[in-house]
C-alpha cells in the first residue's frame, strides 16, 4: 500500500515538473505579475459545498476578534460548535456534538499530524494567529478529507506557501494583542516577498505567553465543592482544625484558576514558484508550546492519616502536571493548469511531521509521547461540462505513535490508510445534484502486543438543492459513513496522569458505520439571510468512552464500548439588516444550535457523554465605514441529559461587546478592536470539557487586538 501510494504521488510530481518549466521558459524577463488568485473554499472545483453540507467561514476582524491560544476556543461562536476546552492551552473544537476521532483538523486539507484527537489534554499544533482564513466544514461532503471526519472538519489556511504574487513586491500581515482575564499577551507577524517575478518567499512566526486564567465565580462546581466542604468536616471532627481550614480555603476558592498558564511560539519559512502554469511551493515550520495541566482535587476521606492531597500509593512525581510540545513540519503543494480538456487542474498536497510531547509532573519527567506521520493527497478537478464539474483523487496517510514512560497507556503502534474518492456536482437550471463517494483501507498494528487489524470500508453521500425562487433553495441528502476504529480506541490500557484516568480499549472493536440525513432551507438577500439544517445519524456500533465506576491505581476507569447510537439535532443563522442611522447599518442576528445522542442499551437509552446542550447567541452590530460596534448575548441551558457518572452542567448567559476602529480611510488594512467578554463575570462551564468542574470558562476578560496588512 505505501509503494502504490509514493508511486502515486512521484506521478504527480513528474506531471508537474513539465508544465512548470514549459510556462517559467515562456514567461522568462517579463515583468507582469502572475496571481494564483485568492484564497478559496475546501473544494474549488464545485460551485459550493451547500448540496452536501454547510461551511462556515472565519476570517478577518471577526478573526482578530475571536482569536485565542487554541482553535477549539477560536470557534464556539460558529454554529454547531463547541470545544473540549480541557484547558486554555488545550481546546479542540466540538462539531455537532462529535470530537475526537470524528473530527478532523487541517491545515490547506491536511491533517495536523499531531496526537490532539487521541485525548483532550493534547494541544492542536496550529497557531490561529499564524491564521487568516478558517472554515467549518459540517454534513456529509467531509468525506473528502477522510472516515475520521464523520462528525466534521475545521480547515485552516495560512500564507506559509505563497499562493500569489505580492502586487508590490512585499506583502507584510501582523496581528497582535493583550487580554487581561489572563495577562495574554499575543504578537504574530508574516511577511511574503517577491525575489523574482514568479517566485515568492513567505516568513513567520508568533510568540503567545499567558498567566493563570481567572474564574468569573467559584473555581469548582458546585459538587466538587460539596466533596471538599465535608471532607473538612470530617477533619474538624478528628481534630485536624488546620486541615479543615484548607479544605475549606480551597472550596471556596475564586479568581485564579491554578495551573493554567502557557506559553507558545512558532516559525515558518516557505517558497513558491507561480506562474501561468500552475505553481509549486514548500514550507517548513516549528510549533512549541508549555502549559499547565489542571488538577482535579483529591475529594476522598483519609483514613489511614496520610496528609490531605496524598495520592494514595499512586507514583506520581511532586507538582503539578505540565506539557511540553514541539513539532517540526514540512509541507509541499502543487497545482498545474492542465488546459479546456476533460480535467482541469491537477492538484498535490503532502505534508510530513516529526511530534514530541512531555508531560511533567512537577519537575520530573512522566512520559513521552512521540508521533511521525506523513499524509497527502493529489485531486484531478474537472472543467465545468454543461452544468457537470467535480473532482476525483487518492489520499495516503502513515503514522509512528510510540510512548514512553511509567505511565504509557497506549502502546506503540502504526496505522496505515489509503483512500480513494470522488465529488460530483450537476446544475440542471434550478436543480442542484451533488454525489460522493470513498473508499478506505485502514491497517493498524501494535507490534509489542503482536496485533494487526485491517478494516475496508466504503462510504457515500447524494444531495440534492432546489431553487424555490431567487435567493433561497431548500436541500436535502442522505449519506453512508463508515470509519475504522483508532489505535487509542483498540490498544489503550494504562493511567493518563494528564486526564486523570484509567484509560482501557479494546482490541475487538470492529468499523463504525452510520447513516445520516439532513435537510436544509437558506435564503440570502441583500437586506436578508437565513440557514437553517436539522440532521439525523443512526450509527451502528458506534464507539465511545465512558466511565465505568471502577477504579484502577487510585484512578477513574474510563473504557471504549461500542453500541448502536442516534444523534440528531439543528443549526440556525439569520442576520437582517433592521435599519440606517447616520453612515450606520444596523444589522441584528442570531444562532442557535442543539445535539442530542443516545445509547441503545438493554434498557432504556442512555445518553452519551459530554454532548453540548441547547445554545442561542443574538447580537446587534453598527456597521459604519470606519467604525463597527457589537454586543452580544449567549445562553447555554442547563445540560441534565448525562451518562452514568457523568455530572450535570448549570447553563450560563454570556454577555459580550466589542468596537472595531479602522483609523485609515478608505481601507481595511488596519483595525484596532476592543472586546469586552463576559462582561457580568458569570461562572461558566462547556459540558463537553472533561475538566469542566475544575476548569470553568475565562471571566471577565478584555482585550484589545491591532491587525495589520500590507
Amino acid at each position: 500500500m505505501r509503494s502504490f501510494a509514493s508511486a502515486a504521488f512521484s506521478l504527480g510530481l513528474v506531471l508537474a515538473a513539465p508544465a512548470f518549466a514549459q510556462d517559467q521558459t515562456a514567461d522568462a524577463g517579463q515583468d507582469d505579475v502572475h496571481d494564483a488568485g485568492p484564497i478559496v473554499v475546501t473544494a474549488p472545483y464545485v460551485r459550493s459545498l451547500d448540496i452536501l453540507g454547510n461551511v462556515s467561514v472565519v476570517e478577518g476582524d471577526e478573526l482578530a476578534r475571536d482569536i485565542r491560544g487554541q482553535i477549539g476556543d477560536t470557534l464556539t461562536r460558529q454554529p454547531g460548535v463547541s470545544a473540549t476546552s480541557f484547558a486554555p492551552g488545550a481546546s479542540r473544537p466540538v462539531l455537532r456534538g462529535f470530537s475526537g476521532e470524528r473530527v478532523r483538523v487541517l491545515t490547506d486539507g491536511i491533517g495536523s499530524i499531531d496526537v490532539s484527537n487521541t485525548s483532550a489534554d493534547h494541544a492542536v499544533t496550529i497557531d490561529p494567529l499564524t491564521v487568516e482564513r478558517i472554515e467549518v466544514l459540517r454534513g456529509p461532503a467531509v468525506l473528502l478529507f477522510g472516515s475520521q471526519a464523520i462528525g466534521g472538519a475545521v480547515n485552516l489556511f495560512d500564507r506559509r506557501i505563497p499562493r500569489k504574487v505580492p502586487a508590490d513586491h512585499v506583502h507584510i500581515d501582523a496581528i497582535g494583542g493583550y487580554a487581561t482575564n489572563a495577562d495574554d499577551r499575543n504578537l504574530g507577524s508574516s511577511v511574503d516577498v517577491a525575489l523574482a517575478p514568479n517566485i515568492v518567499a513567505h516568513l513567520d512566526g508568533s510568540w503567545r505567553k499567558t498567566g493563570d486564567a481567572r474564574a468569573g465565580g467559584y473555581v469548582y462546581a458546585p459538587g466538587i465543592r460539596s466533596d471538599l466542604l465535608h471532607l473538612a468536616e470530617h477533619e474538624v471532627e478528628d481534630g485536624h482544625a488546620d486541615e479543615a481550614a484548607e479544605l475549606t480555603a480551597q472550596a471556596n476558592s475564586r479568581g485564579k484558576i491554578a495551573n493554567t498558564a502557557s506559553e507558545t511560539w512558532t516559525a515558518a519559512g516557505g517558497l513558491s514558484l507561480i506562474n501561468d502554469g500552475g505553481q509549486l511551493g514548500v514550507s517548513v515550520s516549528y510549533y512549541d508550546t508549555n502549559y499547565g495541566v489542571p488538577d482535579r482535587p483529591n475529594t476522598e476521606h483519609d483514613h489511614g492519616g496520610e496528609e490531605e492531597g496524598d495520592d494514595h500509593g499512586h507514583e506520581h512525581g511532586e507538582g503539578p502536571v505540565t506539557i511540553g510540545m514541539k513539532q517540526w513540519r514540512a509541507d509541499v503543494r502543487g497545482e498545474v493548469e492542465m488546459g479546456d480538456g476533460f480535467f482541469d487542474k491537477l492538484r498535490i498536497r503532502a505534508g510530513y511531521a516529526d511530534y514530541q510531547h512531555t508531560e511533567f509532573e512537577g519537575d520530573e519527567v512522566g512520559t513521552v509521547f512521540y508521533n511521525k506521520g506523513v499524509e497527502g493527497r493529489i485531486e484531478l478537478a474537472q472543467n465545468d461540462r454543461g452544468g457537470w464539474r467535480g473532482a476525483s483523487g487518492v489520499q495516503y496517510s502513515h503514522r509512528d505513535f510510540d510512548a514512553v514512560g511509567a505511565e504509557a497507556f497506549v502502546p506503540r503502534n502504526l496505522t496505515d490508510q489509503f483512500a480513494l474518492f470522488t465529488l460530483q456536482e450537476f446544475t440542471l437550471g434550478a436543480l442542484g445534484l451533488e454525489a460522493a463517494a470513498r473508499y478506505e483501507t485502514t491497517d493498524v498494528r501494535a507490534p509489542t502486543l503482536g496485533i494487526d487489524r485491517s478494516f475496508d470500508s466504503f462510504s457515500g453521500a447524494f444531495g440534492a438543492t432546489y431553487d424555490v425562487f431567487e435567493g433561497a433553495k431548500i436541500g436535502v441528502s442522505v449519506a453512508r459513513a463508515v470509519r475504522a476504529p483508532s489505535a487509542e480506541e483498540l490498544f489503550s490500557n494504562g493511567p493518563h496522569i494528564a486526564t486523570q484516568s484509567f484509560e482501557v480499549g479494546d482490541v475487538n472493536l470492529k468499523r463504525e458505520a452510520s447513516w445520516g440525513a439532513e435537510a436544509s432551507f437558506k435564503i440570502k438577500t441583500d437586506a436578508f439571510n437565513l440557514a437553517l439544517t436539522g440532521y439525523s445519524n443512526w450509527f451502528d456500533d458506534f464507539i465511545y468512552s465512558a466511565a465505568t465506576g471502577a477504579e484502577e491505581d487510585e484512578l477513574p476507569v474510563f473504557q471504549y464500548f461500542q453500541r448502536d447510537a442516534k444523534v440528531w439535532g439543528f443549526e440556525a443563522e439569520a442576520s437582517a439588516r433592521l435599519a440606517q442611522i447616520g453612515g450606520f447599518n444596523i444589522v441584528g442576528d442570531v444562532t442557535a444550535d442543539m445535539t442530542r445522542a443516545t445509547i441503545k442499551g438493554a434498557g432504556a437509552d442512555r445518553n452519551v457523554p459530554r454532548i453540548p446542550p441547547l445554545r442561542v447567541l443574538g447580537g446587534l452590530e453598527a456597521q459604519g465605514e470606519r467604525i463597527d460596534a457589537r454586543a452580544e448575548v449567549e445562553w447555554t441551558d442547563d445540560q441534565n441529559r448525562i451518562a452514568a457518572y457523568e455530572t450535570p452542567t448549570k447553563g450560563f448567559t454570556l454577555v459580550n461587546a466589542s468596537i472595531t476602529w479602522r483609523p485609515l480611510p478608505d481601507t481595511k488594512n488596519l483595525s484596532l478592536s476592543l472586546a469586552a467578554n463576559n462582561i457580568f463575570d458569570v461562572d461558566a462551564r462547556r459540558h463537553a470539557s472533561f475538566t469542566k468542574d475544575y476548569v470553568p470558562l475565562a471571566g471577565r476578560d478584555i482585550r484589545l487586538t491591532a491587525r495589520a496588512s500590507f
